[in-house]
């Protein structure tokens, strides 16, 4: 495979936007997000209660609408979405650095979370529109850019915090303020999807619901994510348990991990997988590798204090270090097979609201694996067994892989045919 800068200007202008786009959603996202529960509790005193009610409106917002957001996508077209989106999070993100009241920052939160589900689904479509066959290439290149703005936002908010938590916020809102005003002026206009039922919404979505093989797509990869998510869950737990006196600072060190694992390796790591194994394969070897990932996590290395040397502290860190590392490599190698099959199984019709249906399918399923795993591991905490913990990841990611194994078996996953549409500049001349 070519390298990402040959990669990256081998797409038309409208791909490359769409990845430098998401590359500056994601840094302004995660410059703010991080930071904004320790802003409502210590900076304006917020009780637990009310920094999770915020928190978790924005969660449940975003979740709950991406269906939503998707079919508005292919019924009013992506560029309005991703622009709604982007002018939505302006306001929202503003708000959150200068208002103090409970009323204001839930509607602020809100907002945030209606961005996210607008330009989601709508993002994600327009690429799959743009590239063609080359969804696969597309995706690859585009979770390049996604997680290195994971990387670098954290960084640039930390920075910024410093001076005032009102910046950060000001700088996050400036920057979709101007996604928005390059997108209006650079973004082509395709309009609504031809596609789209004529019967309007609903009739859209009993299209979706009715999709048999994706549904079931959808459910199978739900332990995927939960599996991912933990990298914000038990990773950060485990982190603290080890190093009680650094494990922010080893948290840290695993988000910059996780994220350097697919900017520095994900065009590789997609090349020597379409040479060997067809996406389904590569799907379900992808998640059963993230499943594995957990299992260094039994090695008993015992927790760091003060007196402990540097090789000590590698061998107490090793185990961390060695499962984030796997779940990188393992989500690297799922993800722009797990986009295209979601593309495919909709036969090239709805995408953006097949899109938003998969996106709420997984949140949910983040949401309820959380509460699973967050009992768990208080149980086993209780009882004197925290492998307990690992063991149910590692043999989440057994079911999820075996669960896609089956559909890929039974014939389900094949692709749908898609409708012969006309799209312009799927590529550049270079």
């Amino acid at each position: 495979m070519k390298s990402l800068a040959e990669q990256f200007r081998s797409f038309n202008g409208c791909v490359r936007l769409l990845m430098v786009q998401q590359f500056t959603i994601n840094t302004a996202f995660y410059m703010l997000m991080p930071y904004l529960a320790v802003h409502l509790a210590d900076g304006l005193g917020m009780a637990a209660w009310a920094v999770g009610l915020v928190l978790g409106v924005r969660n449940f917002t975003q979740q709950g609408m991406f269906l939503v957001g998707g079919t508005l996508a292919d019924r009013l077209g992506h560029k309005p979405m991703i622009m709604a989106g982007c002018g939505l999070r302006t306001v929202g993100f503003g708000l959150l650095g200068f208002v103090d009241s409970l009323p204001a920052l839930v509607v602020a939160s809100a907002l945030t979370g209606f961005a996210g589900a607008l330009f989601n689904p709508a993002v994600r479509a327009c690429l799959a529109q743009e590239v063609g066959e080359r969804r696969v290439e597309a995706f690859a290149t585009f979770n390049v850019f996604y997680q290195a703005g994971m990387f670098v936002g954290p960084l640039v908010g930390l920075a910024l915090l410093s001076a005032d938590f009102g910046l950060v916020c000001s700088v996050a809102a400036l920057l979709f303020l101007a996604l928005t005003v390059i997108q209006f002026r650079m973004l082509p206009d395709r309009g609504a999807s031809p596609t789209a039922e004529p019967g309007g919404v609903l009739a859209d979505w009993r299209t979706v619901v009715r999709n048999r093989p994706f549904l079931l797509f959808s459910a199978a990869m739900i332990g995927s994510y939960v599996l991912s998510f933990q990298v914000y869950l038990a990773l950060p737990l485990q982190a603290h348990r080890v190093a009680p006196d650094s494990g922010d600072a080893v948290t840290t060190a695993l988000f910059a991990v996780s994220a350097g694992v697919a900017v520095a390796g994900q065009m590789k790591i997609t090349a020597w997988v379409r040479a060997r194994w067809t996406a389904r394969r590569a799907i379900v070897h992808g998640i059963a590798l993230m499943g594995a990932a957990f299992l260094p996590m039994l090695l008993d290395t015992g927790a760091v204090t003060g007196d402990t040397g540097a090789i000590g502290r590698l061998t107490a860190l090793a185990p961390l270090f060695a499962t984030v590392t796997l779940l990188g490599l393992g989500t690297a190698v799922v993800y722009p097979f797990e986009m295209d099959t979601v593309v495919s199984l909709a036969g090239g019709r709805l995408v953006a609201t097949h899109y938003g249906l998969y996106n709420t399918v997984s949140g949910l399923g983040i949401t309820l694996g959380n509460l699973i795993m967050g009992a768990l591991w208080d149980a086993a905490e209780r009882g004197g067994h925290p492998e307990l913990t690992w063991w149910a990841l590692a043999a989440t990611g057994a079911l999820c892989a075996g669960c896609v194994g089956l559909l890929a078996r039974s014939g389900r996953l094949t692709p749908r045919a898609e409708p012969e549409l006309t799209v312009v500049a799927r590529s550049s001349s270079r």
